[in-house]
């Protein structure tokens, strides 16, 4: 484990962009930066067009390596409203400054700044961004098709379009963009080798979840009337069918977050395992499923507790893997490599 970058005020993501460089957000600032060889310099001030309330403001990334292309997700203010929405932005050849940007999709809701998700994930093949949203601690949201609310949305990565092959993809109304719903905040995407994708969600007082995403799928959470936490994270009395979890925290939570496939021999009994970081228990667990996606058992190194609160776990491209610290003064980005 070494310190790569200080001195940040909640980084929300780090993913790696060519020449060595880590690309970071940090949720209050709204800004983002480029961290090389230990220095740090702003790319971009956003403070202008980030809103910043509560658990939303800037929030995860995706880094287009070849293209120079960043997404990032946020909230905004849009006029008296305020919703979270992802942002588009294109990078010079040097990484030193934004040349463009637009809205790439609005209109995720968002009230007092609770639950605003909201983690990117560039599929591997094809032009697919996977966006997860949190509920915005609205009780009705997430079983609304017509919400981007407590949803993965599928949309592409250049347009904002829907794609073809997701579930409503024909419809007139915003579920076109839905993936899955039934969710209540999520805040980790991530790709199996097998191509296959997985979520990762807090739970309310218990059951924080780690999903395997089947298109149209829901995940259950209902909690109405109100805002009523007590209610399952899956809640099987729903019509329809309701997928399960593939592994859950019981009670009390440890408010999971980020997440990535661990990739490389070099990690010995780890490849192929899911880090997961954890900001309520400071740590980084390591999930272990079958081909199947069947859960088989869970790591927690002793070596990589103790460094505070984890938000982010992004993987480098020599299967490093990147962290972020969340405690809101001096943070930091670390880099894990395996003994």
């Amino acid at each position: 484990m070494r310190v790569v970058a200080r001195g940040l005020e909640h980084p929300w993501d780090v993913q790696q962009a060519p020449g060595g460089r880590l690309v970071v957000s940090e949720r209050d600032r709204a800004r983002i930066s480029v961290v090389r060889k230990g220095k740090r310099r702003t790319l971009v001030d956003l403070s202008g067009q980030v809103r910043v309330e509560g658990e939303t403001g800037l929030m995860s990334l995706a880094v287009d390596r070849r293209r120079r292309v960043v997404w990032a997700c946020h909230g905004a203010a849009a006029g008296n409203a305020y919703d979270v929405r992802v942002t588009r932005l294109r990078v010079d050849s040097r990484w030193r400054r934004v040349t463009g940007s637009r809205t790439l999709i609005a209109g995720f809701p968002a009230t007092s700044g609770r639950h605003g998700g909201c983690r990117l994930l560039l599929d591997r093949v094809g032009p697919a961004l996977l966006i997860g949203t949190g509920d915005a601690a609205v009780g009705t949201v997430p079983q609304d098709l017509d919400s981007l609310g407590g949803k993965v949305l599928r949309i592409h990565r250049d347009s904002g379009a829907a794609l073809p092959g997701n579930p409503w993809a024909s419809a007139a109304t915003a579920r076109r963009f839905v993936l899955t719903y039934g969710h209540r905040n999520v805040q980790g995407l991530a790709q199996r080798r097998d191509g296959s994708l997985w979520s990762v969600e807090h739970g309310p007082s218990e059951d924080d979840e780690v999903n395997r995403l089947v298109a149209g799928g829901n995940y259950g959470w209902n909690p109405v009337p109100g805002y009523e936490s007590s209610v399952p994270m899956t809640d099987h009395s729903l019509p329809g069918t309701q997928v399960d979890a593939r592994w859950s925290t019981g009670s009390p939570t440890k408010a999971i977050a980020g997440a990535a496939w661990v990739r490389g021999r070099q990690w010995g009994a780890l490849d192929g395992t899911l880090a997961v970081a954890a900001l309520k228990d400071e740590e980084l667990l390591f999930l272990r499923f079958d081909a199947d996606g069947r859960f088989i058992s869970v790591r927690i190194p002793e070596e990589l507790t103790g460094f505070g609160r984890l938000r982010s776990v992004t993987s480098a491209r020599n299967g490093d893997l990147l962290l972020t610290t969340d405690e809101g003064d001096d943070d930091e980005v670390l880099r894990v490599s395996p003994r």
